[in-house]
């Protein structure tokens, strides 16, 4: 079924454009870009299923896209339709680090890291790195390690502060299992890093580690 099957009355195109697309729920949203379904399912229906299998919208706009290729009915089209919407939110969040101070604008640093990071299937460790007045210069995902741990070399991350300058930086990392809780192991590491980096006179501000659908700073723990 596509979307000129279903009844107008219902129909998300329509109703978006009558009542705004705030009146859509998430499932009618991701419809429209799908626009098909696939035999035996409607369009609404493989909208569910695809929600359902990344824990919803928010795990949907941080997943691996990656992983959409193994959905049944997600063909290249849909991919790259989905793949440009949420590369798009991305960068939208990005602009805005890069024009606002990062500690002004947490919960954006938060969510920027989650699109990033949090539907990777292994764990990835990554680093913010912010000019003088603590504003976005660069996202780089800097080591890749299995489901459980990575190994981080402050040499790299010293080299790369250097190379642009950087006044600060946010450290981040995912947790693939799900479990977005800072370890004791997490907490040495943001020590040491702090201290490395304090001897380039390059600020680690934070640390973010999360989740598909979860972001916890260290700074708002007192971690730090």
């Amino acid at each position: 079924m596509v979307l000129k099957d279903i009844p107008a009355s219902v129909r998300p195109r329509e109703k978006l454009l009558a009542h705004g697309a705030a009146a859509l729920a998430d499932t009618e949203l991701v419809a429209l870009l799908l626009r098909t379904g696939t035999r035996g399912a409607s369009v609404l229906q493989l909208a569910q299923q695809l929600l359902d299998g990344f824990g919803g919208l928010a795990g949907l706009l941080h997943g691996d896209t990656s992983r959409l290729r193994r959905i049944k009915g997600i063909g290249p089209a849909k991919l790259a339709e989905i793949s440009a919407v949420i590369e798009l939110a991305r960068r939208a969040i990005g602009e805005r680090l890069i024009e606002r101070p990062a500690l002004e604008t947490l919960a954006q640093v938060k969510s920027y890291v989650q699109m990033h990071l949090g539907g990777h299937e292994h764990e990835v460790f990554g680093v913010l790195f912010l000019d003088g007045r603590h504003r976005l210069m660069c996202f780089d995902e800097m080591f890749r390690g299995t489901l459980t741990q990575t190994s981080v070399y402050p040499r790299e991350i010293v080299k790369r502060a250097i190379e642009l300058g950087a006044g600060a930086v946010i450290l981040a990392h995912n947790h693939p299992s799900g479990e977005a809780e800072p370890s004791l192991a997490d907490v040495h590491l943001t020590h040491r890093l702090r201290d490395v980096l304090a001897v380039i006179d390059v600020l680690v501000l934070d640390h973010i580690v999360v989740s598909r659908n979860v972001a916890i700073s260290l700074a708002e723990r007192g971690l730090m």
